[in-house]
């Protein structure tokens, strides 16, 4: 990393943003040697707006459906439900393997605080209320050591991406939580990367006199950061070589903020191990056409992430003419699968990615005086690439329909809001608690709230010894 000022003073001067440098000359040496720091660790394709999303308006017309092909679903219906089980069974044997041959790894992308649920601990931390205050990083690693357990003892290392605000926050919690019962060195921590935010007219803004503003470089900087960002168990390391030097050939990457996530599923590995597809994504059936979700379809030949604000009315209230089911229906719900030959080759993608433009009210300051401006209206934009960003890249991509009230329920809003909160997360885990323990052929009592933890049964495998059982009085199965 150079910091001559001469060379970084000319490389910003001929992309634009010589502004960077001010109050370069009335700042103390160290933070003259921070901001040249900050400055030379950008880099050069990140530090200008050319790389925008267009105008959604314009895409509308090529977007089409998913064909057939490329979409299998476990949604069971009167006609396919003996066939659907025969082939998750088949695909879980697949996939549990891979496992058992510790071929399988996982990424978690963790960066994000609870500042939306009352909580400056990092969202992963979050307790939604269960009787044994189990947060989500507990259930997603106790769901990795059953998954061990029933592949006979398979390893899988845990990548755990962080960001600048959580990463000292979430080792601690790891730490004193004693790893959850995992091995401490297949749990591996990395930071999400950074991008400058913009001014409306593309110009890097400055936080203080001697710093660039900068954000989180979206979920899809995953990719960046698995190739740069050192690891913890290794700092002359990063996660690509990691797996490499692990013999890894398959990856699952989600998001933290699902409490029902199928860690790992060896279904969904099976699937995509199957199918021979480069990377896939899991999405569960939209119902409501207008509902707020982004929908896997097609735009311009080529598998994409379609947002709800870029389907028209008449397309997203299209129907199959063969099934009535909406055509615009696979509800991404940043669940993936990849091979890792193709994270090894999406370098060469990004170059071609564009970028998300989110409108901010972003702290900065007067370049004519350096005091500090607290805007109260959107004063410039962040820059974000997402995880489906690469799907468009792939044409061997594979999409499984699961159901909804199995895999997703997303933990955004606070307490006591409308909907995907602390109180539909708890209420969706018992639920789906209840139907395991209904299909052995147990009984629990109405308002009775039984809670099996991960490490008694993954997906409600293993709970035969409950047949004829009733449950009276709330309790934990542990």
């Amino acid at each position: 990393m150079s910091l001559n000022l001469e060379s970084l003073r000319d490389t910003y001067a001929k992309a634009g943003q010589e502004h960077v440098f001010t109050f370069y000359d009335k700042l103390s040496p160290d933070d003259q040697q921070s901001l040249l720091r900050q400055l030379a660790a950008e880099q050069e394709e990140r530090e200008n707006a050319e790389k925008m999303k267009n105008d959604p308006e314009a895409a509308k017309d090529s977007i089409q459906p998913l064909p057939s092909s490329a979409l299998a679903s476990l949604v069971p219906t009167s006609a396919s439900d003996k066939a659907s089980h025969e082939q998750a069974d088949k695909w879980r044997g697949i996939g549990t393997k891979a496992i058992k041959d510790n071929q399988v790894a996982v990424l978690l992308m963790a960066g994000g605080q609870g500042t939306r649920l009352g909580s400056s601990a990092p969202k992963g931390c979050y307790d939604i209320g269960l009787a044994s205050h189990k947060s989500l990083f507990q259930l997603q690693g106790e769901r990795i050591r059953k998954l061990e357990r029933l592949a006979d003892g398979g390893r899988i290392p845990w990548y755990v991406m962080t960001s600048g605000p959580t990463r000292k926050d979430t080792e601690a919690f790891f730490e004193e939580n004693a790893f959850f019962g995992l091995n401490k060195e297949d749990v591996v921590f990395f930071d999400q990367g950074v991008l400058p935010a913009l001014s409306n007219d593309g110009k890097i803004m400055l936080s203080t006199p001697h710093s660039v503003s900068v954000a989180p470089d979206g979920n899809g900087g995953l990719y960046a950061a698995i190739r740069q960002s050192p690891i913890s168990t290794d700092p002359a390391s990063t996660v690509l070589k990691d797996m490499h030097r692990r013999g890894i050939r398959y990856i699952h990457a989600y998001c933290v903020d699902n409490c029902l996530v199928k860690v790992a599923d060896p279904v969904f590995l099976g699937y995509c191990i199957e199918k021979k597809a480069a990377c896939g994504a899991k999405v569960v059936r939209k119902e409501d056409p207008h509902e707020s979700v982004g929908v896997l379809a097609m735009r311009d030949g080529a598998f994409s992430v379609v947002e709800y604000s870029e389907l028209s009315q008449e397309k997203a209230e299209e129907r199959d003419p063969e099934t009535g089911d909406l055509a615009y229906r696979a509800a991404n719900i940043a669940n993936h699968f990849y091979t890792l030959d193709f994270l090894d080759q999406v370098e060469s993608m990004e170059a071609h990615m564009a970028f998300h433009i989110a409108r901010k009210k972003i702290p900065t300051v007067d370049l004519a005086t350096g005091d500090s401006i607290k805007p109260d209206s959107p004063n410039g934009m962040k820059l974000e690439l997402f995880v489906f960003d690469v799907f468009p890249f792939t044409k061997a991509l594979g999409v499984l329909e699961v159901e909804r009230r199995e895999e997703f329920s997303p933990l955004k809003n606070a307490p006591g809001s409308k909907s995907d909160n602390p109180e539909t997360s708890r209420r969706d885990i018992y639920a789906q608690q209840r139907r395991w323990l209904e299909a052995v052929g147990a009984e629990v009592k109405e308002g009775c709230e039984v809670e099996i933890s991960p490490l008694v049964s993954y997906n409600g495998e293993g709970l035969e010894g409950y047949r004829g059982k009733k449950f009276e009085e709330s309790c934990q199965l542990d």
